[in-house]
């Protein structure tokens, strides 16, 4: 075994996959991704979303390629150390309505766990309040997990669900490549099976085979490392145990940085990209966020990366992403620029309802 891959499993794993997020994360805007989003792995969702045509909204329409190398980085890197492992069966239909309430909070917040470090590492101070609603929400599923809160155990199955994520993944990647349309309307609005955004966040990006690049890249570094940006959180209030914690540092400090030399670092509150000053719902957004993810077990990238190793639960969770991606944009949930959606709040407050009775209902089975 090679040193370098020693160190992603040692206790430097979580910091080094923390720099290289940190690092490609203002790289990919200064190669083409929109402001403050060069990792973000619910705004990609949303956008991928859009590009199957579940959801309309024309500025917010790309297959973006980092999530791909997600999936496929894991899994490489899973089936040559032997952790490629099939297995599902852990409350598949609560995880998929988990996964539908944090992208609807992070929808609401303007972004994911990822995402939200990387602003503020750029100076965004509204990020600020996001980073505190997510420490509150992960909170919130601790003390859900004190109580006994548990979504069972998962089991071994056929590896043919394990190989649907990365099958639809290599789709997703030839789609992107190779783009079929159907032509456009009589109003010259193109008509699918893919769309694309002409103007807006849609249509920044990095080229295909630079974005794919770090998504692999950080999928198979953090496959190796487990980092999560909410199990670190979780881990310090639940055990006093820093070992992921310092990833996120890491993280910080190497966007910080690398903003600064490519000029991308301004601090404030106004004027900040894709990004909104309404702070109770950045709160509530990330709040809403954090506690899904938690009872979910980790954050969005932690999810594509147990897709990739075979984790059938983590599928369902991340359709469920995906799903509510479109609902966000359908009716009028997801936040601009310009703050929240109408029905924004109104779906934070069901959502914080949902999680509180899912939190406090589900138990583990008592033994017999």
């Amino acid at each position: 075994m090679s040193t370098s891959i020693r160190l992603l499993t040692s206790r430097w794993g979580p910091i080094l996959t923390g720099v290289a997020v940190g690092i490609l994360g203002p790289l990919l805007v200064f190669w083409g991704n929109p402001g403050n989003m060069g990792v973000c792995v619910a705004c990609f969702t949303r956008d991928i979303a859009g590009a199957l045509g579940l959801h309309r909204a024309a500025v917010v329409q790309y297959i973006r390629p980092e999530l791909i190398g997600f999936v496929l980085g894991s899994m490489i890197a899973a089936r040559m150390f032997g952790e490629f492992r099939p297995r599902t069966g852990s409350a598949p239909i609560v995880r998929f309505v988990l996964g539908m309430l944090a992208m609807i909070g992070a929808l609401v917040f303007l972004g994911c766990t990822w995402r939200v470090y990387l602003r503020l590492a750029a100076g965004d101070l509204n990020a600020l309040v996001g980073v505190v609603g997510l420490v509150a929400g992960i909170s919130l599923g601790v003390f859900s997990l004190r109580s006994g809160f548990s979504l069972g155990r998962n089991r071994p199955t056929s590896p043919v669900v394990a190989w649907v994520m990365p099958v639809i993944a290599f789709l997703l990647l030839a789609a992107l490549m190779f783009p079929v349309a159907f032509g456009r309307d009589a109003g010259g609005n193109p008509m699918g099976p893919i769309f694309f955004s002409e103007s807006g966040p849609g249509s920044q990006h990095a080229r295909i085979w630079i974005a794919l690049s770090a998504g692999l890249l950080i999928g198979s570094m953090a496959q190796r490392s487990r980092f999560c940006t909410v199990g670190a959180v979780r881990d310090v209030i639940l055990m006093r145990d820093l070992h992921l914690f310092s990833g996120v540092i890491a993280l910080v400090g190497a966007a910080c940085v690398t903003a600064l030399v490519l000029g991308q670092f301004r601090i404030g509150w106004d004027d900040q990209p894709v990004a909104h000053t309404d702070g109770l719902w950045n709160f509530g957004g990330m709040l809403l966020a954090g506690w899904a993810f938690t009872l979910a077990g980790g954050c969005p990238g932690r999810q594509l990366i147990l897709v990739g190793e075979g984790d059938g639960d983590a599928a369902v969770f991340t359709m469920g992403m995906l799903l509510g991606a479109a609902l966000a944009h359908n009716f009028s949930v997801a936040s601009t620029p310009a703050g929240p959606g109408v029905y924004g709040p109104a779906a934070v407050i069901a959502g914080l309802v949902i999680c509180g009775v899912i939190g406090g209902i589900m138990r583990e089975p008592p033994r017999s």
